[in-house]
Order: structure tokens, then sequence, then C-alpha cells
């Protein structure tokens, strides 16, 4: 297990960057089955981290506590503020400040692209109606899909759908947006565009959590590269440990093109 420049780590949780996501020796269980075995990685305002390892590795289930979707079983969780680790947790207030993006797109097709965008704002957040409106406009916008407001789900390709969603999780306005394999169900095609909407969104500072396959997007994006191999954090860095890995298990990953 390794970390990557641990003395450089040190010094940028002390240099003022808001930390918003610290995992501390978390524990997740299954049943008999412990998924996620101590793991411990910060997430500081403005960076891009990225997940990678093979499928079982917990780096979904890692994902999915950030959100509380999942409740840890051991150590702390804490997440714009709050604490996960400890009871009494207000999971509506969490999702405010924190948006998902999951691999399939979840939208309702008897509503059009703005109204499915508008949804959340409207009632969680109890915006008027034309501010909701002129708010699913901009992030829209955002996304490339301003033309597309008043069309429906069905009449949108798999891509256009996903980055419905992000706008989707945009129009609340979160401090951090967590992607899970957002692209596994589309062509390559398709998961150019809505890699290209995460780009702007990581070039514009937006704080990210993202969980993927796709290689050469990690090393185009990622500020922070998390290895989870076994259910543990194997190797951290830069994105530099993709072209360096310092362990054979993120060598014979890399190799295989996984």
């Amino acid at each position: 297990m390794v970390v990557a420049d641990p003395d450089a780590d040190a010094a940028a949780c002390g240099s003022g960057r808001e930390t918003m996501v610290r995992f501390e020796d978390v524990r997740k269980s299954f049943g008999a089955v412990e998924v996620l075995r101590g793991i411990s990685f910060d997430v500081h305002r403005g960076d891009v981290t990225v997940l990678v390892g093979r499928s079982g590795s917990g780096k979904s289930t890692a994902l999915r506590c950030i959100n509380g979707l999942e409740a840890i079983n051991g150590g702390r969780l804490t997440v714009c503020g709050r604490k996960l680790h400890e009871p009494g947790i207000d999971l509506r207030d969490l999702r405010q400040d924190v948006g998902i993006v999951f691999q399939s797109y979840n939208l309702f097709p008897h509503l059009t692209v703005a109204q499915n965008v508008m949804l959340a704002p409207r009632k969680v957040k109890r915006l008027g109606f034309g501010e909701a409106k002129e708010l699913a406009r901009e992030v829209l916008d955002k996304v490339g899909l301003a033309d597309k407001a008043e069309a429906y789900p069905e009449q949108l390709s798999g891509g256009q759908q996903q980055r419905v969603a992000i706008a989707r999780s945009l129009a609340m306005q979160p401090r951090l947006i967590l992607f899970d394999e957002v692209t596994s169900a589309l062509d390559p095609e398709l998961t150019g565009e809505v890699l290209r909407v995460i780009e702007g969104l990581a070039k514009a500072g937006m704080t990210m959590v993202l969980v993927t396959h796709e290689m050469g997007f990690a090393r185009s994006v990622a500020d922070q590269l998390v290895f989870m191999h076994k259910g543990t954090v194997w190797e951290q860095g830069s994105r530099e440990i993709l072209r360096n890995p310092a362990t054979p298990e993120l060598r014979q990953f890399v190799g295989n093109g996984l």
C-alpha cells in the first residue's frame, strides 16, 4: 500500500484549502463481507479526485458512503462539515450540498428535460416556477442542451440523457458532485460528449469525486488519483501514479488497460 508524497499531502491539508471529504479508517461491511477495510483519504475544495480499481475493489461503495447512501460501520467520515459517523445525520440536508450522478440516468419519462431539472429545486429548495425555470435554462446551457429543454427523455440519445442528469444535479447548486461510472452504458462517441461536460466542470472549479474505468480521462482531469484494491487504498497520489505505478497491482491494472 503506497501513498505518494505524504509530506506534500500533509502540507496541502494545512495550506488553507478546505477539506470537503475526509475518510479516516472507514470500514463498511455487507453482512459478513467487509467491502471497505479501513480506507483514509481527503478531498479538497476545487479538486477532482478519481477512484479507480477493479470491480469489487470498493470504489463505488466509498462513493455511496459520501452521499449517505451507505452507512459506514467503523471509522470517521466527514463530508462538507457533517460527521456521517455520528448518529442523527440529516441526509436531506447533506444531499443539498452533495449531488450524485449514476450510470443510469433515472429521468422521469413523462416530464420534459426542463421539468426534470426543475423538480428538485422546486420541491427541496422551494424555488418559485420562474426562478426554477431560469435555473434550469442556465444549467442546461452549461451541459450544451439549452435547445432540448422542451424535449422528452425518449427523444434524446443516451449521452444527452446523461448530460441532463448532470444538469439536474447542478441545479441543486451542490458544493460537491459524485459521478459513479457515468459513461459505462454509453458507446465511445456518447462517452466523449459526457466526459467533455465533466472536463468543463473541472475547469470551472467544481469539486468532484469520480469512479471511472476511463484511464485516459483520469489522466487528463485527476488532481488526486486513488487506486483501490481489495477494499483498501492501495496507492494514492497525483495522476502521475498512472504513469509510474509504485506497486505491482497498479502496474498490472494500468497495463491491462482496465
